[in-house]
């Protein structure tokens, strides 16, 4: 299989997207995510009101990093004029390569603006609305959807070609409805229904956690790429595992506990580089979470990264935590070798 794939004339290096997560997919993780190997990367998602207000954090959401490339930036809005006044302004006024519109956000302040899986309930209107802006910005347009409203309302197929037929140039699709959330199982046959009737290229999303789902999820649904969200966080490794495992059917040895950590303070550099110590440091408090998520014994310190303001403190409990655990590492495996002889 051919690595590599196109949205329209942009190549995609390799099968591995990574969704864009509210709160999370900024730049400084983006380019984490690249360097771990990911072929697109996608900007969390921005309100359309945001960019026509030009607000000023949502204009610096926007900003791109040469690393990152291909990216795109992913926006939301519930009216056709809104959405297209936004698009045009990512169009001209940003380094995206590709406009992605969010049709899957389930959250309800998003819902009840007509914004986000709202959209799910009409095929219609998704035409309406891609068709609106593919015609009136120059970047490739790609659509972002869940399989439907509820398990009453699924219309993913309909969707997709409505979308499709409206002129978007990729669709990636998360196999679980909004009333879901992020619970219960995707559901791949729906997914699979769905990259059976599409001819431009089709990104499955949803428990895509290891190399092998990635491969199942080639395989079984018959998608060109993996979107991969969640199992990212605190992991971007897991991409750099799966791309592997794609091209060569070997999975990595995973990160020692001290790589991890070295991971965690490159993201967090490049965090308080590009918004400042004061804002980055408390906003990389949860993602510090993720990434000492299941090491033994990192409880205290993950409290610890709660009450601090500046990276050089993050640092240096991040560095006193792998120094302590590597003694007691090399401590066990000594009483180990005591017991075995």
């Amino acid at each position: 299989m051919e690595n590599s794939w196109k949205i329209r004339d942009i190549t995609i290096p390799n099968r591995v997207v990574v969704a864009p997560m509210a709160g999370v997919s900024n730049s400084a993780f983006r380019v984490v995510c690249k360097e771990f190997g990911a072929g697109l990367v996608v900007c969390e998602m921005i309100s359309d009101h945001g960019i026509i207000y030009r607000n000023k954090k949502t204009l610096r959401m926007m900003q791109v990093d040469p690393r990152e490339h291909p990216m795109s930036i992913q926006i939301f809005g519930g009216t056709e004029e809104t959405l297209l006044q936004a698009a045009q302004y990512v169009d001209q006024h940003t380094d995206a390569d590709i406009i992605d519109i969010n049709m899957g956000c389930p959250v309800p302040k998003v819902t009840k603006t007509d914004a986000g899986s709202k959209w799910l309930l009409d095929s219609n209107k998704i035409y309406q609305m891609v068709h609106a802006v593919v015609q009136n910005v120059s970047k490739p347009v790609t659509v972002k959807m869940r399989i439907g409203w509820d398990r009453k309302h699924i219309f993913a197929v309909e969707n997709a070609l409505a979308a499709q037929e409206a002129g978007a140039s990729m669709i990636a699709m998360h196999g679980r409805t909004r009333k879901q959330m992020y619970q219960g199982e995707a559901d791949w046959e729906t997914l699979h229904d769905v990259a059976q009737v599409l001819d431009v290229p089709f990104v499955a999303n949803g428990d895509i956690r290891t190399p092998e789902d990635a491969k199942r999820a080639l395989d079984e649904i018959g998608s060109t790429a993996v979107m991969v969200g969640r199992a990212a966080l605190g992991n971007p490794w897991i991409l750099k595992d799966m791309v592997h495992y794609l091209e060569t059917g070997e999975k990595l040895k995973p990160q020692t506990v001290r790589e991890k950590v070295e991971t965690a303070k490159h993201q967090l550099n490049g965090l308080v580089e590009l918004k400042g110590e004061k804002i980055a440091v408390p906003e990389f408090r949860q993602q510090a979470a993720y990434y000492l998520k299941g090491i033994p014994r990192s409880a205290r310190t993950r409290a610890k990264i709660n009450e601090v303001w500046t990276r050089q403190e993050v640092y240096d409990l991040l560095d006193n935590f792998v120094d302590d655990y590597e003694k007691h590492q090399a401590q066990r495996e000594a009483r180990r070798a005591i017991v075995n002889k």
